[in-house]
């Protein structure tokens, strides 16, 4: 996470024209069912895998947007938030990390009405996403807190929870790149956390001054 209110006007110009055309929460979990209908994936790229990864984060969403339960603690700080907020997420609809995180956003905003999630594709947004890479990656989810009062950038998140972090580059440092029982190992942490790395993230990006 970091924190990126120097942004120059350009960036903000970005980030301002991608809100005005972002899609709610509710409209881009409606485009996942319509992908996974159709047997297809956002991005420029469109195989089968990417296909199959839609339809298992449409059915990991699904059940989180059920499950998710912020604590009391957490609940209280979003509701101290009195400036007009825009976590602006770029995502597409193969990211398995972007199905764990999304549903967690969404109930921080469902706190407090100051809070808007908003949700624009990486691949048709590569101008704005040159300027939140991670690790000069194109890694995703991206989101991008932006002070609609102040039009500053309160801070960023993502790809991961800052304790997944950690194990993924212990694990590249070690191996060079990720295998595919790696990430299994990576799904079978995100239902041990619950969410809860994630959530205590997301708190840090409260506009709470």
């Amino acid at each position: 996470m970091s924190t990126t209110n120097t942004l120059n006007s350009s960036v903000t110009s970005l980030i301002t024209e991608a809100i005005s055309t972002a899609s709610t929460y509710t409209e881009y979990r409606e485009q996942m069912r319509n992908l996974v209908a159709n047997n297809k994936s956002t991005g420029v790229l469109h195989t089968d895998a990417l296909a199959n990864y839609t339809m298992l984060n449409d059915k990991r969403m699904k059940r989180l947007d059920k499950t998710t339960k912020l604590p009391d603690a957490t609940i209280s700080k979003i509701k101290q938030v009195t400036a007009k907020t825009t976590w602006l997420v770029l995502t597409e609809s193969w990211c398995g990390d972007a199905a764990q995180s999304m549903p967690v956003m969404q109930k921080f905003a469902e706190q407090n009405s100051k809070i808007d999630v908003k949700v624009i594709l990486r691949d048709e947004n590569l101008e704005l996403m040159n300027h939140f890479l991670y690790n000069n990656t194109l890694s995703i989810p991206r989101l991008i807190a932006f002070n609609e009062d102040t039009q500053e950038v309160i801070g960023d998140w993502g790809p991961r929870p800052s304790k997944l972090t950690k194990i993924v580059e212990n694990f590249k440092a070690k191996n060079g790149s990720l295998t595919p029982e790696f990430k299994q190992e990576l799904q079978v942490w995100y239902n041990k956390d619950k969410g809860n790395t994630i959530i205590e993230d997301l708190t840090q990006l409260l506009a709470l001054k």
